[in-house]
């Protein structure tokens, strides 16, 4: 081999070992509290964040309540993900830096039962008021959907008929798994934590006339040292090859 090739092969392993030392001194964790409802996709799409940038995202799961008052509690975090009103909130209270918030998929409420059992009807408002009359044990989430379902119960009347076989377990709580248990018979909860969850039969989303939606967000630490980092893996959420991953996983991209 001429000198001079030999030469040019030194520099070019010199330059990758030098890319490959950049990189590994650059990577950082980042780190990122978020609900259960929103948990399949965003792995998937932290996946290719860390692939693209070498970052690592380090996640931490649990309900919209529960996320809310731990970081008002002060954990650290460099990007939170809630619904929008706690985005909201936390914004105002200097939590999350302003300019930061994002917007990015929507969930409506599902109805499960578990397998094998005849079928509810809820393809009415009148089907769904029946259904709870008529099951024996009944779960709701603590969450934004849980409090949306308590005033409907209240308004279609049938607030005290199920208070006593009503379940509503601590924030965080998957109900798509009591369900499957056998622990209660009826479970409500986002569509996006119901549809993958083996052992229960996903009836469908609540009716539009008493449906609600929660649209999820995204922000970044207001005190996160990784502000630009974090703000980057929120651009990502938004990009166009990340929204067939929210409707694969029950979730509507917001346009």
């Amino acid at each position: 081999m001429k000198l001079e090739h030999r030469i040019a092969n030194l520099f070019r392993s010199a330059a990758i070992s030098l890319a490959l030392i950049w990189n590994a001194a650059s990577a950082m964790d980042i780190t990122v509290i978020a609900p259960n409802a929103v948990k399949l996709p965003l792995l998937e799409i932290a996946a290719r964040h860390e692939a693209a940038t070498g970052h690592r995202m380090v996640f931490s799961w649990g309900g919209t309540e529960a996320i809310t008052q731990r970081i008002r509690e002060g954990e650290p975090f460099d990007v939170v993900v809630s619904s929008a009103q706690s985005i909201d909130s936390l914004m105002q209270d200097g939590l999350i830096a302003p300019a930061s918030r994002t917007p990015f998929a929507k969930s409506a409420i599902g109805v499960a039962s578990r397998a094998g059992m005849a079928k509810p009807d809820i393809s009415s408002v009148d089907g769904v008021k029946e259904s709870l009359l008529r099951a024996k044990s009944i779960a709701v989430s603590s969450g934004t959907s849980g409090r949306h379902l308590l005033e409907l119960f209240a308004r279609l009347g049938v607030a005290e008929q199920i208070r006593s076989k009503l379940r509503q377990p601590p924030s965080g709580a998957q109900i798509g798994e009591m369900v499957a248990s056998g622990e209660v018979e009826l479970g409500f909860q986002q569509v996006s934590e119901l549809v993958h969850v083996k052992g229960i039969e996903y009836l469908g989303p609540l009716p539009a006339e008493i449906q609600f939606i929660t649209v999820y967000s995204a922000g970044v630490g207001g005190k996160s040292g990784l502000q630009e980092a974090g703000a980057a893996f929120l651009r990502r959420l938004v990009q166009t090859e990340s929204e067939s991953v929210f409707n694969r996983a029950g979730l509507e991209p917001c346009q």
